[in-house]
């Protein structure tokens, strides 16, 4: 018993030392090609940035975390245990964001773990509802299934039929193109199955190497970001590559700290993500930054992430 407590009084240390390091690191500044930036309409953020110059490997993509739980679980009992996001799939596009996480089980439900909420088809209704509003929005989605669960059945197949129309099929020039030169199609859509055969390339689904990124399991703010500026800086930069890099600002609550809710854990690094764009610039790495999630995204993190997007395309970064 006085092991454990003392672990723990370790614990809440390792992470005030943690916290007070990002914060001091704030002091140094958090200005960057771009951080003045704020789109006048986030919701078409994209048109407004010109879709005939912006091209897909310049786009800085505001992403969220886990993004179908905002209605997951039993409200106050396990639903602060998973709930990564706030907004409905629609509001969170309608507020910039452009990636979105989706975890899936066999039964087609979206999940967090062992929790689960609405079907897919509440998240591909909330989609085609922001495209029919918009013009030249272009959205990641990535879905997956959820580890410990079964590949839905003909899963491949539904998200065609669902999509179709959307779909921009897996080719890697893709990259080099502007948002005008892939129009009328909006969708890159990256299926991940845990068993089930890959997209194979010219598919109109992306398989799962084109959207990586190095998971750090660790509620620690200042190990979090220092790992996520270490795994950045060993990608090539991003008019050099034929797959989205994704960068989690984001901390998870773990098994030996008493404090399991997600807000009150993710909080510890959820108001860094203008000094990670910041440091990534000191250190010689923001030339490589793409794909940028949250928890429970805001305006001021779509803003920095649409920012820093406006300046490459202006030739400033």
């Amino acid at each position: 018993m006085g092991s454990q407590v003392s672990k723990q009084v370790d614990r809440r240390k390792a992470i005030h030392t943690e916290k007070k390091t990002l914060s001091d690191l704030k002091s140094s500044g958090e200005d960057y090609p771009g951080s003045d930036y704020h789109p006048p309409d986030r919701k078409n953020w994209m048109s407004g940035l010109n879709p005939e110059k912006l091209h897909i490997n310049q786009i800085v993509w505001p992403g969220t975390h886990d993004s179908a739980t905002n209605k997951i679980g039993v409200p106050l009992v396990t639903r602060p245990f998973a709930q990564c996001q706030s907004l409905s799939i629609y509001n969170q596009l309608v507020r910039g964001t452009r990636v979105l996480d989706i975890r899936v089980q066999e039964n087609r439900r979206v999940c967090h773990g062992i929790l689960v909420t609405y079907s897919i088809d509440v998240v591909i209704k909330d989609v085609k509802k922001f495209l029919s509003e918009t013009q030249s929005e272009i959205i990641i989605l990535e879905i997956r299934t959820e580890f410990g669960h079964e590949d839905p059945p003909e899963f491949e197949k539904y998200l065609e039929e669902q999509l179709g129309e959307f779909l921009i099929p897996q080719d890697d020039h893709v990259f080099g193109k502007t948002i005008a030169e892939l129009l009328p199609k909006r969708i890159i859509c990256v299926w991940k199955p845990r068993k089930s055969p890959q997209p194979k390339a010219g598919s109109p689904l992306w398989s799962a190497g084109f959207l990586k990124d190095n998971w750090i399991n660790t509620d620690l703010p200042s190990t979090k970001f220092d790992g996520n500026l270490k795994h950045l800086s060993e990608h090539p930069p991003v008019t050099s590559r034929k797959y989205f890099y994704r960068v989690e600002n984001t901390v998870t609550p773990v098994a030996d700290n008493p404090v399991l809710c997600v807000k009150p854990v993710t909080r510890r690094i959820h108001g860094y993500a203008r000094l990670f764009i910041a440091q990534c610039f000191a250190k010689g790495c923001a030339d490589r930054i793409q794909v940028f999630s949250t928890d429970f995204i805001d305006d001021d993190f779509v803003d920095a992430c649409v920012g820093l997007t406006h300046a490459r395309i202006e030739g400033k970064a």
